[in-house]
């Protein structure tokens, strides 16, 4: 983006319409790349695009426009990123099991990573993973944190209040989350990590996006909440 001269001298309205241009020439790269990110295969395509938005953001900044905190960019877009990588591969399993990308994606990653998603798969009446426990979380959870936790997402990136209190509520519903998949992943790790190229390695590769609630946790408890606006 080139930098914007003399940002101080301009008047108030005309400072405020070019921040808010370049905060959404920003945005358009960081969407399209999260969105990329979000559909798993894409995200080696998404990251760098995802950044190109970054750089904007702070070479805006630089110039003295008035943009969204870095801080609330990253976390925003982390979570919902997390939101959307749930939301693609669970609906999969869940409604979309038999289908010919699912028998690719999701039983390869069983393969790989998580076995719950290669043992016995499509063997029980609802379809998708018959390990024991993980269908609870695919029906329960995408039903409700993860739906919540994109719409907050997109709130807290809009700098709206709402946005702000349901991200801590789901953030703090994703403490829960990942705590109870420690334990479904240790109680069940004869059928989980049986047979898997990267067992227990591969399972805290993936995990860094269920970590997100504990980087994101002090933040919306500190940050001043003027910030944010009905």
């Amino acid at each position: 983006m080139t930098s914007v001269a003399g940002a101080d001298s301009l008047g108030l309205e005309e400072h405020h319409e070019q921040s808010r241009a370049a905060q959404w020439r920003a945005d358009r790269w960081m969407i399209a790349g999260a969105a990329l990110m979000g559909m798993w295969v894409p995200g080696l395509v998404g990251f760098p695009i995802f950044m190109r938005g970054v750089w904007l953001q702070r070479e805006a900044t630089r110039a003295g426009l008035s943009v969204r905190p870095m801080i609330v960019t990253l976390i925003g877009y982390l979570v919902l990123i997390d939101g959307f990588l749930n939301s693609l591969g669970w609906a999969l399993d869940m409604i979309g099991n038999h289908t010919l990308i699912n028998r690719v994606l999701m039983v390869g990653w069983g393969g790989m990573f998580d076995a719950s998603y290669f043992w016995h798969y499509n063997e029980l009446w609802v379809g998708g993973s018959a390990a024991p426990g993980e269908k609870a979380w695919v029906v329960g959870l995408i039903l409700t944190v993860f739906s919540m936790r994109c719409a907050a997402a997109i709130g807290f990136l809009q700098m709206k209040r709402w946005g702000h209190q349901w991200m801590i509520i789901t953030c703090w519903m994703g403490v829960v989350i990942w705590v109870g998949y420690v334990f479904n992943m240790t109680m069940y790790a004869d059928v989980r990590y049986a047979g898997v190229v990267f067992p227990v390695i591969g399972w805290w590769l993936y995990d860094i996006f269920y970590i997100t609630p504990f980087l994101a946790i002090p933040y919306l408890h500190t940050v001043n909440r003027e910030i944010f606006t009905d």
